[in-house]
């Protein structure tokens, strides 16, 4: 007798169940700390000296650090940026130290600034300090929103990627997400998920998956053209954001514009291909992606059943995972049922009470 196992996939505290999915490939890598590298300069051997002599003097260090950032001297900004960058990098128990020493707003007064590394250091020391749950909650009242929102759309590419994935840290705070997504993230995350490299796109997949559990958001991605890329990413199976792609899309599809964007951008033959050739958690995605798409719309099913789909979801049904099977069992019984006019037509007379 086979046995049945349920696995469950947890992402940002929400639960996709009966999942079969080896943990250590989770659709969404999380936005960890700065990833961008330590700093190659001549002095970076000796800030990290520093910084690692310093521990038993870290508080009166750290004073002096958030005194430097509010130096009128632009040198003076910038060495105490990077400094506190890095303490909140690697030594975790700094980021509430760093807070309560009042560093949090002239870091952001930093990410307003037109000069490039001081916007890229205080973007990414604001990340690294949202790290930490506790400060979270502080780093938006104290009005960061707006400006990482702005690094996001005019950044070089590091503070462009560690915007985006600063405002995921705070969206993780509930209420955050509306405020997010009334300051303009969405289309310079749509943008970056477009035109990033590989890390601005993880990036940028991520944090709009976040957001867009919010259903104004869902709409706001929609209109920003977020369906084409997402598209062109399920589609490019070398890509390494099949999954990540498609995550997003499944938590688009509840709205009526997502649906008809999806459809518009040539989404409904992608996912078919990804039913017959796709790995398991890439079937199960995709199968319940379509079924959600043809739940309320005979034309949608039309669509799929032409585009040969009823084969790949006979062998899903199968031999597919037990969510997968379920799902595709469902959608093949949508399928069969007749989609011609004249039926759609009796169907609802029928409903309404009209004779035909």
């Amino acid at each position: 007798m086979e046995t049945e196992v349920q696995s469950n996939f947890t992402y940002l505290g929400r639960t996709f169940t009966d999942l079969s999915i080896n943990a250590s490939s989770s659709a969404f890598s999380d936005c960890n700390s700065d990833r961008s590298g330590e700093f190659p300069t001549a002095s970076s051997q000796s800030r990290r000296l520093f910084l690692s002599c310093a521990s038993e003097n870290t508080d009166e260090l750290i004073e002096q650090l958030v005194s430097g950032l509010e130096s009128s001297s632009i040198d003076e900004q910038k060495q105490a940026a990077t400094e506190i960058r890095l303490l909140a990098k690697n030594k975790p128990e700094n980021r509430i130290k760093i807070a309560r020493a009042g560093a949090i707003k002239p870091l952001i007064s930093l990410i307003a600034s037109s000069d490039p590394q001081l916007q890229e250091n205080g973007v990414t020391a604001i990340l690294n300090l949202s790290l930490c749950d506790e400060n979270k909650e502080l780093i938006a009242a104290s009005g960061a929103i707006k400006p990482l929102v702005r690094a996001l759309k005019i950044g070089n590419s590091t503070a462009r990627e560690n915007a985006a994935c600063a405002l995921l840290r705070l969206s993780q705070v509930e209420e955050n997400k509306i405020a997010i997504g009334r300051s303009g993230a969405i289309p310079p995350l749509v943008n970056l998920l477009e035109t990033g490299n590989f890390r601005g796109k993880k990036d940028a997949s991520t944090a709009l998956y976040s957001l867009c559990s919010v259903k104004e958001n869902k709409v706001r991605a929609v209109q920003a053209g977020v369906m084409k890329p997402l598209v062109e990413l399920m589609a490019d199976f070398s890509s390494n954001m099949v999954d990540k792609s498609a995550f997003v899309v499944s938590e688009l599809i509840s709205v009526t514009e997502a649906r008809a964007a999806l459809v518009e951008e040539g989404g409904i033959p992608v996912l078919v291909e990804i039913v017959e050739v796709g790995t398991q958690r890439q079937k199960e995605i995709a199968v319940a992606i379509l079924l959600q798409l043809c739940e309320d719309s005979v034309a949608y099913r039309t669509m799929v059943a032409r585009e040969g789909a009823i084969p790949p979801l006979v062998a899903l049904s199968q031999s597919g995972t037990s969510r997968a099977k379920r799902k595709a069992e469902t959608l093949i019984d949508l399928l069969r049922q007749p989609r011609s006019g004249n039926a759609a037509a009796t169907a609802v007379a029928r409903t309404s009470g009209v004779s035909v």
